[in-house]
């Protein structure tokens, strides 16, 4: 689950992380009350104002219809309040959002950390995540802090650091230290890399995250190491042990059909293809959507239904393929192992007749248990669908109908 940049701090703050200080505001006038707040508790004299949505690049990022990008400075109240007019109700396009990219309907307004001092600051890189391959959590940094870190790993891959944590150890007080050293750091600033290191792997670890990236971590003029931004995405399989955490669900972030699906515990993802399926089973949905590709259609979802597809279950997963106005098929494929495959049969007739008609064909394939009955269900209940039984003859129904 993707969380927005505040919650990402307020959990990195909870765990003794340093990080920009900031207020969430909706309106041009809580961004300027929120400005002037902060200017009595930090000192700020500037502020940053960061559009908050579901997608990094925010910085680079235009608001449609205007020059105006996601993250700006403001060097008054007067700009705090323009800034954030110029930004709230509207889409910001980002090189990780669609065209018409997400709409901002709140910003966080920051304090300004590039103040001037006794040294330059400096950015850097740092994120938490799982080495899948290696079974392991890592570390991965960089001296090379800021927006491009991609371009970063692409040209000048050696300036990529990365640190193994052993898990029956834990991250230990050296890495921490050697992190601090690749990073070219002394002193006072080194003692506060270090610090900052521990801190946000707790962070991470205490969270149940999938990920903690932190772009830039900035050492101020006055030698202090906080977090400017939090990418985080926290592990769904765990949110059980966090309601705090699950409470942070944004869904007007999130698609809608798949927000939909999961409120009647469909395990649903929005493709871009032309094919839907519905499948019980995500080993099976994954071989049905190879399937669809070599009959020559693309997938336009992955719908897991469940070990229980009865008619309700099923009938609400039609209505949410039939939503994708790209759908040209829809391919049902259901393996008869817990529950029979006639009565998944008498639940599709049942579906379809409760939506009525079904503007795209539909090819249905039942294996398994009563596989003959279930057929011979489908055949007579006068429906527009074609029923298969091998996975050949499914491809081949899925290429004739699609070609029609």
């Amino acid at each position: 689950m993707n969380i927005h940049e505040y919650q990402g701090k307020s959990i990195l703050k909870s765990y003794g992380v340093a990080v920009q200080e900031g207020i969430l505001a909706d309106t041009a006038e809580k961004a300027v009350e929120a400005a002037k707040e902060l200017q009595k508790t930090t000192g700020t004299g500037w502020w940053v104002i960061k559009s908050q949505i579901h997608a990094g690049g925010r910085g680079k990022g235009k608001i449609v219809g205007s020059e105006q990008r996601g993250v700006a400075l403001a060097k008054s109240l007067d700009d705090v309040k323009t800034i954030t007019t110029n930004i709230l109700g509207k889409n910001l396009v980002t090189l990780q959002t669609s065209t018409e990219g997400k709409k901002v309907s709140k910003v966080l307004v920051a304090q300004d950390v590039y103040y001037p001092g006794e040294t330059p600051t400096k950015e850097f890189y740092m994120s938490v995540l799982l080495d899948r391959s290696r079974g392991r959590n890592s570390i991965v940094y960089s001296t090379e802090g800021g927006m491009d870190i991609e371009t970063v790993a692409h040209d000048t891959p050696h300036l990529i650091f990365k640190e193994e944590i052993d898990p029956k150890v834990g991250l230990c007080d050296f890495q921490c230290r050697k992190i601090a050293f690749n990073l070219g750091l002394s002193g006072e600033a080194f003692k506060q890399m270090t610090k900052f290191v521990a801190s946000l792997y707790k962070a991470y670890e205490g969270s149940d995250s999938a990920m903690f990236e932190i772009n830039p971590v900035l050492k101020t003029s006055d030698n202090k190491i906080i977090a400017v931004d939090a990418k985080v995405t926290l592990e769904n399989n765990a949110l059980f042990r966090h309601p705090d955490l699950a409470a942070m669900r944004d869904t007007s972030e999130e698609d809608p059909t798949e927000v939909e699906a999961g409120s009647h515990n469909l395990n649903y993802v929005k493709l871009d293809g032309n094919v839907g399926c519905m499948v019980n089973g995500a080993g099976l949905a994954m071989a049905t959507m190879d399937i669809i590709k070599l009959s020559g259609g693309e997938p336009a979802n992955f719908l897991d239904v469940g070990g229980t597809a009865n008619a309700a279950r099923v009938e609400q997963a039609f209505r949410i393929i039939l939503k994708d106005p790209k759908v040209k098929a829809i391919l049902v494929n259901i393996f008869g192992g817990i529950v029979r495959c006639d009565r998944v049969a008498q639940g599709i007739v049942d579906a379809c007749k409760n939506i009525g008609t079904l503007n795209v064909p539909v090819i249905i394939r039942l294996q398994g248990t009563n596989a003959v009955e279930a057929k011979q269900i489908i055949d007579k209940s006068g429906l527009k669908v074609f029923s298969a039984i091998t996975l050949q003859e499914a491809a081949d129904l899925v290429n004739k109908v699609i070609k029609q």
